[in-house]
């Protein structure tokens, strides 16, 4: 009896604990998760950065910068005050239409808007603008050379002489939205559609940033409608 007890319980009995197989295959398995996860993290960090570079790219910032400020100065422009030119060693021509037809679309290096930047006249007691002026100041943007800049001055005089000429730099503020600037072959940076020889209000731009670094390029075309019309 005491002898088969003994047997019983050698043989029976259950063990607790792991063996150095079962602790070496544990280690492994933990080790392969180990290397997945810090793959993932590394991935994830990777796609991150380029996410992060991509949105904060100088030729991105400009893009939106150029989207911005075009936008925001075409919308408070005077609709019958606004000229597209062409630029020829300096001179600035205004753009006009190259057929008979009676629609057409005009490009040109630069355009002119004009608006009011004032407060109301407190002078006034009906708080009202001076009706005699059709705007204020102006904004020119143009091309120089791979530079696409914006003048902003007092109007009268404006930024150009009646029938074209050299722009004015007296008491002119001068910004550059970008650099690396680029058109499509014949195609100039603003246009507008005529009907019999009249801009109709809606100012595109279409130009080309790249990224001398990487030689990537981003291409910005928008519009801006010119929605105050005086006199009218």
């Amino acid at each position: 009896m005491g002898r088969s007890e003994s047997m019983c319980s050698k043989n029976g009995k259950s063990r607790s604990g792991l063996t150095l197989i079962e602790l070496v295959i544990t280690m492994a398995v933990s080790a392969f998760l180990a290397l997945g996860v810090g793959a993932l993290l590394v991935s994830g960090n990777r796609a991150w950065l380029q996410s992060y570079n991509s949105a904060h790219r100088q030729t991105k910032q400009n893009a939106e910068a150029v989207m911005l400020t075009f936008g925001s100065v075409g919308r408070k422009s005077n609709r019958l005050n606004y000229i597209i030119y062409n630029i020829n060693n300096g001179t600035f021509t205004p753009a006009v239409p190259q057929t008979p037809n009676p629609q057409e679309v005009v490009s040109g290096d630069a355009v002119e808007f004009r608006y009011w930047d004032v407060e109301f006249d407190t002078d006034d007691s009906n708080q009202l603008l001076d009706v005699e002026k059709t705007a204020t100041a102006y904004a020119l943007f143009y091309l120089d050379g791979d530079r696409l800049k914006v003048d902003y001055g007092s109007y009268p005089p404006g930024a150009i002489p009646s029938g074209g000429g050299s722009r004015n730099t007296s008491n002119v503020t001068t910004t550059i939205l970008a650099e690396n600037v680029s058109t499509d072959p014949d195609i100039g940076a603003f246009s507008h559609t005529t009907l019999n020889g009249v801009g109709q209000g809606c100012v595109r731009i279409n130009i080309i940033l790249t990224d001398p670094a990487t030689d990537d390029s981003i291409k910005v075309m928008t519009a801006t409608l010119l929605r105050n019309i005086w006199p009218r």
